[in-house]
């Protein structure tokens, strides 16, 4: 039998970090079998791809392009270049991404940091946007499409004005007018829509002075124009490009007649007048026409305004009060439901933790049971519930007593509590029993032996180390209470309505009801000041939360 034997250098560790460090020193020779490796790997990795997968992906890759370049094409037309180099920077930044060998860590998070840019980050951008601005009902365009809508909204038939004989078509589902020039000896076609201003055509057919083939259009026949009768009447189509020059319409489909506005605009003085009355209507920079008496021409158009939705909101008594009143439930709602939901649910618990309860699976399944409905199902069953006149609570509980649970502001307040209690203590009733169950029973047992009861064992010790735990979701819960639109809206709608309010606002409104109703409810929308509002939740809600959690700091010492 033969022996290793093992030499000084080889189990020395100074001589070998020596080696190393040797080694370190002198360059990397490259192995000859290196770059065959890596042409292996290469052909590997586009062997296990198969030319399936990439067809599907260059075809997934070629929509994605042709979208991105349709929008890019609409938005350029739209005075919007800025955002159409964005789309096709975008497009093909990700064609690249996936086009490209290796990186395989770009091709998955790709997708999620897109639409997290596109539903999150975007749309906060552009509600803090929309905060600065006069975005509202009467304000929401330019000024070239506020200028247009004035003009058309105050048209009068010219009474001199020429007969056209009218053909309607359709091309792209969008309908155009076709007529014969009356003015013209040679009767030229004229075609137009109601964006594109009428213009000469010359792949159209004309017998006895009836166009009879228009190229690209399908001519509606008799029966379409009946069919169709109350769109081709509200269809205008400008004469020119200027406003000033007014549009064709018609009340039968088959004739034509210029009809002008009463209002008549001077582009080089920047003014819009009344030719019935003389009232001149100037661009004061407030995103409307306004007279020397006052009086503001609608549609106005969107402008920046800076901080003056928030002014308002500070300074004008109709809006700050309602505002306070709001702001001070919103935090009272919060708090209540997180109070008493927890309170309840960690009774609950409590009581279904203890082993000498029998059957305690099935009371436990009961206890969930309202968290296993939807909330605004939940919400508009106790809304019938509680009606006044006809609710199930006044009529078959209380006797047919009218007890106005949802229209008294106080009651209003109440029965929400209630209701949001009812769907909220399951929640915490899960929670708090997992907590529960997580302890150790060996600090009760050694409480007790130590001579403590159990409240004051369960109050010094088990509730504190509960509360490490429960914190974190406690806050979460409040936040979620502070925007809890489901609950407030379809219970109360946010009323009874405060009528001496500058904004919709109820007893029961909180900021997030307050924000949606400015903003989509009513015939006044003021989408600026709601965006106004909602940069104040985020505001409220983030310095709780961080003032929370670092009171939350002080519970982890407990661990």
């Amino acid at each position: 039998m033969s022996t290793l034997s093992t030499t000084p250098a080889d189990t020395d560790p100074s001589s070998a970090s020596g080696s190393a460090s040797g080694a370190s020193s002198e360059p990397p020779t490259r192995r000859p079998g290196d770059g065959r490796s890596r042409r292996a790997g290469r052909l590997a990795e586009a062997a296990s791809v198969g030319w399936k997968m990439l067809l599907v992906k260059i075809l997934a890759l070629g929509a994605l392009d042709a979208v991105a370049v349709y929008a890019a094409m609409v938005l350029f037309t739209g005075d919007e270049p800025l955002a159409a180099g964005l789309v096709v920077a975008v497009a093909g930044l990700l064609t690249w991404i996936y086009l490209r060998r290796g990186a395989l860590p770009a091709k998955y998070l790709a997708p999620g940091v897109f639409f997290l840019v596109i539903f999150q980050i975007f749309m906060v951008l552009y509600s803090g946007y929309v905060a600065f601005t006069n975005y509202s009902t009467g304000h929401n365009s330019s000024k070239e499409d506020a200028i247009e809508a004035i003009m058309l909204q105050n048209q009068e038939r010219v009474p001199d004005s020429p007969t056209y004989p009218l053909t309607v078509a359709e091309r792209f589902g969008q309908l155009s007018f076709a007529v014969v020039d009356p003015t013209d000896p040679d009767g030229q076609v004229l075609v137009g829509t109601a964006e594109q201003p009428l213009r000469p055509v010359d792949d159209a057919a004309v017998e006895g002075g009836e166009i009879v083939e228009l190229g690209g259009h399908d001519i509606l026949d008799f029966g379409e124009r009946i069919e169709r009768q109350e769109e081709i009447t509200e269809l205008a189509v400008p004469l020119g490009e200027d406003p000033n020059d007014g549009v064709l319409r018609t009340q039968d489909a088959q004739s034509a007649y210029q009809y002008v506005s009463q209002y008549v605009y001077d582009e080089s003085a920047d003014t819009m007048t009344n030719t019935a009355t003389g009232t001149v209507y100037v661009d004061e920079g407030d995103g409307a026409f306004v007279s020397a008496e006052g009086e503001e021409l609608m549609p106005g158009w969107r402008i920046a305004v800076g901080l003056d939705n928030f002014l308002r909101a500070a300074t004008d008594s109709s809006i700050r009060g309602p505002l306070l009143s709001v702001t001070l439930w919103t935090f009272a709602f919060a708090f209540l439901s997180v109070a008493t939901t927890f309170v309840l649910g960690l009774f609950l618990a409590v009581v279904f933790n203890d082993p000498r309860m029998r059957s305690r699976r099935y009371y436990r399944l009961i206890m969930i049971l309202p968290y296993a409905f939807p909330g605004f199902l939940s919400a508009l069953v106790w809304a019938g519930m509680l009606n006044e006149e006809f609710g199930f609570i006044n009529n078959v509980l209380l006797g047919g007593i009218q007890i106005p649970w949802l229209t008294d502001p106080w009651l209003a307040k109440a029965s929400i509590l209630l209701v949001n209690l009812w769907l909220g203590f399951p929640y915490m009733f899960l929670v708090c029993t997992g907590a529960l169950q997580a302890l150790p029973e060996d600090l009760t047992e050694a409480a007790q032996m130590d001579g403590a009861k159990p409240f004051q064992a369960f109050r010094l010790i088990k509730l504190p180390l509960l509360l490490v735990s429960l914190a974190p979701l406690l806050i979460s819960a409040f936040a979620f209470n502070f925007n809890n639109l489901t609950l407030v809206y379809m219970l109360t709608g946010g009323g009874p309505r405060d009528i001496e309010a500058g904004v919709n606002a109820g007893a029961t409104d909180i900021l997030i009801t307050l924000v949606y109703k400015v903003a989509f409810v009513g015939a006044d929308r003021d989408y600026g000041l709601a965006s106004a509002f909602a940069i104040l939740i985020f505001l409220l809600v983030g310095t709780v939360s961080v003032i929370a959690f670092r009171r939350t700091k002080s519970l982890e010492e407990l661990n």
